[in-house]
This record gives structure tokens, sequence and C-alpha cells, in this order.
């Protein structure tokens, strides 16, 4: 890629649309698809460009024109209370929609924003590699999963992203409330936690897109995205983003077990496997093709504080 080619960014008003467009609009020109005008608005270089919500059908084909690459991260994210019917109309048909367009409009490359669930539920007992089998275990997964085999099928060019959960300045829903409670004063009993789950720094995001849209070997297939080395435990992470705020981990003991049979029992189970269960990822197949990430993950997290320094003024999801 190079500054003259046109870079499309739809749900360029989320937490990483945002972040799309602001890494790439200095060196390329950003065209950037909303469904309400953005706030705050967008440099002035960026091209803004305003469509219905997905859960309607409409024409691609104006915001498609003249673009080069495609960067299809709008959906619906992960959360409670949507239907399942929700899901697939908005992460699969929508997408289907727009891979078609950008095929029939010649688009160079489309890359599609997976996510992890789309290959697994939200714990796993072993560490993920994309020679995994894909088995997600509930709606929002197998919508994601439906909308990587729609772009398989539309005949453009892609590649798919599937990150594992992303932190940041800005990040909202589970990290957030995760940054509130490293934030709060008290000790948190979470020493005894020995289960690792994988994270993906913001940066480090950003420079695995930046890879695969300028390394035509990544064209067609499908990669993990990752923090590279060991992932950390629960009690790493909260130390980490307590010891850059010069502060104590304190951190107390509590048995896993304890905090496992509390959630279960108020029939939480779900959110018991995002924070107790393992989700390790391998980011080993896209550092193999060459991706080059700027950090692991408790640097990233270190610097997260240093630019972030207030992040329980976070408002929850």
């Amino acid at each position: 890629m190079h500054a003259s080619t046109r870079l499309l960014v739809t749900g360029a008003t989320g937490f990483l649309g945002r972040a799309v467009v602001a890494a790439f609009v200095s060196d390329h020109s950003v065209r950037a698809a909303v469904r309400q005008t953005p706030q705050p608005p967008f440099a002035d270089s960026v091209e803004t460009v305003r469509h219905p919500d997905l859960s309607q059908s409409f024409d691609w084909a104006p915001l498609l024109e003249g673009a080069d690459y495609v960067v299809h991260l709008a959906g619906i994210a992960h959360t409670g209370g949507i239907a399942p019917i929700h899901y697939d109309r908005v992460n699969r048909e929508a997408t289907a929609e727009l891979a078609g367009a950008a095929a029939r409009c010649g688009v160079r490359r489309m890359v599609f924003i997976s996510s992890l669930r789309a290959q697994s539920g939200p714990a796993a007992d072993h560490i993920l590699t994309e020679r995994d089998e894909a088995k997600p275990t509930d709606a929002y997964g197998r919508s994601k999963l439906a909308a990587e085999a729609a772009i398989k099928a539309a005949g453009v060019p892609f590649t798919i992203l599937r990150p594992v959960l992303v932190y940041g300045p800005g990040v909202k829903g589970n990290f957030a409330l995760l940054l509130r409670a490293a934030s709060s004063p008290w000790p948190l009993p979470v020493k005894d936690f020995t289960n690792r789950r994988s994270l993906l720094g913001i940066d480090n995001f950003i420079s695995a897109l930046r890879f695969v849209l300028a390394a035509p070997a990544t064209a067609g297939e499908t990669y993990i995205v990752a923090d590279p080395g060991i992932p950390p435990r629960l009690p790493d992470v909260i130390a980490t983003l307590r010891q850059a705020q010069s502060r104590r981990s304190l951190l107390a003991p509590m048995p896993m077990q304890y905090a496992e049979s509390a959630l279960r029992l108020i029939g939480r189970d779900a959110l018991w496997q995002r924070i107790g269960g393992n989700m390790r990822a391998d980011p080993g197949k896209l550092i193999a093709a060459g991706w080059q990430p700027a950090h692991d993950t408790q640097t990233g997290l270190a610097a997260l504080v240093r630019r972030w320094p207030r992040p329980n003024k976070v408002a929850p999801q």
C-alpha cells in the first residue's frame, strides 16, 4: 500500500475502527463508513460516508467506488441479549453483501476482522492455532464463522484476522471493567488464579493489519492475532497495571474453585469461563509470515497505563 491507495474502513467509529482510521490517515487516503456522524469528528483529511444500519440491506457500491482495500470491522460485538437471527443478519448477511459488492467493484483486498470466537468458545484446554477445527459455541461466534465463509465464497481477494481480546486507550466492555478493578484501592482476591488468557495490544493489532495489507502472500489466509510470548495470568495483568501506576500489586489469595462455585451457583457459567478458563492463542502463523509484533503483553499493558493514566474514568459498556 502507498499514499495514493484508498482504504475503506467500516465500523469506523468503534474502538478498533477509530484506531485504524487514526493509524492510516497520515499516509493513506481513508474513507470511513459510519451509521451516524462521528463524535468526536475524524481528522479533516478523512472522507466520511454514511450508510443505513446493517440490519437493513443496501447498496454498498457507492461506498466502495474507487476503494482499493476494505477493512471490515462493522458488526455486532459479543454481548448479551442479542437474538441469534440479529447476529446472523448483521455479522453474516451484511458481510456477504459487502464482500459481493467488493468483488464486483474490483477491490484489491478485503481484510475481515473476525474473532477468535469464530474458532472457539470462551475457554479452551489447549493452545489454539489455525489448524484447529473451528467450533464456535454461541450465536456470535457462529455468525463470525459464517461471515468468513461468505467472504471466501464471494470471489473477492481476502485476508481474515481472528484477534483475541484487544486492549488499548478507549477500550470498553470486559477489559474496561478489569481496568477499573485494577485502579481501585482495594486488594483483589485473584492471587491464586493460574489460568492464562491471550491478549492483544491495539498497537500490535494495527501492525498486524498494516502487515497483511502490504503482504500479497497473506491473501487467502486466516490468521490468529495475539501478543507474542506466554499469555499472562489474571494476577499478572492486575500486578502489571498497578505497578505501572507505581502502586503495590495488593493481590489476595482465594482458591479458584470458590469463585467458580459462586458464579456457577448464580448461573454465570459463561462469565466464569471468560474469567477463570484458559484461552491461549498462538500467533505463530502470522509471525512466520513476517509479522513483527511491537511488544509483548506486559510491555503493552504498562504502556496503556502511561497513555491512559486514569482508566477508572472509562464508562462501562
